[in-house]
C-alpha cells in the first residue's frame, strides 16, 4: 500500500493535494496539554499524517475526563497512565507511520524552549493563561508559529500566531488575568462539543501553516459558541504602543519575572504556589465560582476551599497553599483548575 493511499480523501482536496500531504509528513508539531482540546488536536494531527507529534502533559487520567477527552477510556484509569502516555499508545495504533512522542512534564521556564525548539508548530491544548503567556514568549523568541485555543462552558476562541507577522498573544492580552478572576472547566463546566470545535479550528489553522499556506490564515480571533450557533471573527491587534514581547523582545514569563513558582512545605504534606507580579484576588468573586465545586469560606485575610481530599488556602496576593499532596505537578494542576491563573 502506498504511503499516501491512507490520505487519499485528504489529498483530493485542492487545498492540500499530494504536495501538501508530503509537507505534512515532513512536519513536526508539539501539542501542549492533552485534555479536552489536546486529545482532539493530537488525534486529528496523527490521522492527517503530520510526521512527528510530541504530546506534552503533566497530568494523569481521571474519571471526569472521559466526558470530553476522546483518547482515554476506563482501562487507562485502572492502569494509572499519564495522559501523554495513554494518548501515544492509542495514536500509534491509529497510524504507525507517525512518530508520536509522549512527554510527561510540567511546562515551565526551564524546559519550554527545549520542548518547542525543534518543531515547526505549537498547538495550544492548555487550560491556563500562565502557560499560554510562557508559550508565546518562547515561540516569539524562537520564531515558531503557534495556535492559541481555549474552550470553556459552551464557547471558545482560536487564533493563529506567526511571530513578527501577526499580533502575538501579548498583543491581544497585555497581562495575565489575576488569579481567581476567570472561570475554569472545574467551576463552570465545559460542553465536549465546544472543545471539539475549537480543537478542530486550531488544527485547521495549523495545517495551513505546516503546508506553507499562511495566506489562507483567517487573521482574526475566532469566537464560537456551539450552544447558540454563534461564530464571529473579531479584529484584535496591538492595544497601545509597541508590544513588550514581539516588538521589544522582553520575555517576562520565559525569564520567570511573571507567573508562578512552587515551594514544598516540609512536614506539612503541602505545596505552596507563589505568584509573581502585582496581584490581588477578589475573595467574593472566587468564592462564588468555587461554591459549586466544593466547600468554600473566606474572611478578609484568606479563602479556604475543600474539594475531595485537598484543601486550598488562597491569600490576597494569589499565594496558595495546597494541602493534601506533596506532588508539585498535582498542586499546580489543582491551582490551575480552581484558582485559574
Amino acid at each position: 500500500m502506498s504511503e499516501l493511499e491512507r490520505y487519499s480523501r485528504q489529498t483530493l482536496l485542492p487545498e492540500i493535494g499530494i504536495t501538501g500531504q508530503e509537507r505534512l509528513l515532513a512536519s513536526s508539531v508539539v501539542v501542549v496539554g492533552c485534555g479536552a482540546l489536546g486529545t482532539v488536536i493530537a488525534s486529528t494531527l496523527v490521522r492527517a499524517g503530520v510526521g512527528r507529534v510530541r504530546i506534552v502533559d503533566r497530568d494523569y487520567i481521571e474519571l471526569n475526563n472521559l466526558q470530553r477527552q476522546i483518547l482515554f477510556d476506563e482501562q487507562d484509569i485502572a492502569r494509572g497512565l499519564p495522559k501523554a502516555v495513554a494518548a501515544a499508545e492509542k495514536l500509534r495504533q491509529v497510524n504507525s507511520q507517525i512518530e508520536v512522542e509522549p512527554v510527561v512534564v510540567d511546562v515551565n521556564p526551564d524546559n519550554v524552549e527545549r520542548l518547542i525548539g525543534d518543531v515547526d508548530l505549537v498547538l495550544d491544548g492548555t487550560d491556563n493563561f500562565e502557560v499560554r503567556f510562557l508559550l508565546n514568549d518562547a515561540c516569539v523568541k524562537h520564531g515558531v508559529p503557534w495556535v492559541y485555543g481555549g474552550a470553556i462552558s459552551t464557547y471558545g476562541m482560536v487564533r493563529a500566531i506567526v511571530p513578527h507577522q501577526t499580533p502575538c498573544f501579548h498583543c491581544m492580552l497585555t497581562e495575565a488575568p489575576p488569579p481567581g478572576s476567570t472561570p475554569t472547566c472545574d467551576t463552570v463546566g465545559v460542553l465536549s462539543t465546544a472543545a471539539n470545535v475549537v480543537a478542530s479550528l486550531e488544527v485547521t489553522e495549523g495545517l495551513k501553516i505546516l503546508m506553507g499556506k499562511r495566506e489562507a490564515l483567517h487573521g482574526h480571533l475566532l469566537y464560537v459558541d456551539v450552544w447558540t450557533g454563534t461564530l464571529e471573527r473579531l479584529e484584535v491587534g496591538k492595544v497601545n504602543g509597541p508590544c513588550p514581547v514581539c516588538d521589544l523582545g522582553q520575555y517576562e514569563f520565559l525569564e520567570a519575572r511573571q507567573g508562578s513558582y512552587l515551594t514544598s512545605l516540609c512536614g506539612r504534606e503541602a505545596v505552596q504556589v507563589n505568584v509573581r507580579g502585582d496581584v490581588h484576588v477578589s475573595f467574593p468573586d472566587l468564592a462564588k465560582r468555587l461554591s459549586s465545586a466544593g466547600e468554600v469560606r473566606f474572611n478578609d485575610y484568606m479563602l479556604r476551599f475543600r474539594v475531595d481530599s485537598y484543601e486550598l488556602t488562597v491569600f490576597p496576593d494569589g499565594r496558595t497553599i495546597v494541602k493534601g499532596t506533596t506532588d508539585e505537578s498535582m498542586a499546580r494542576t489543582l491551582y490551575a483548575r480552581y484558582v485559574g491563573l
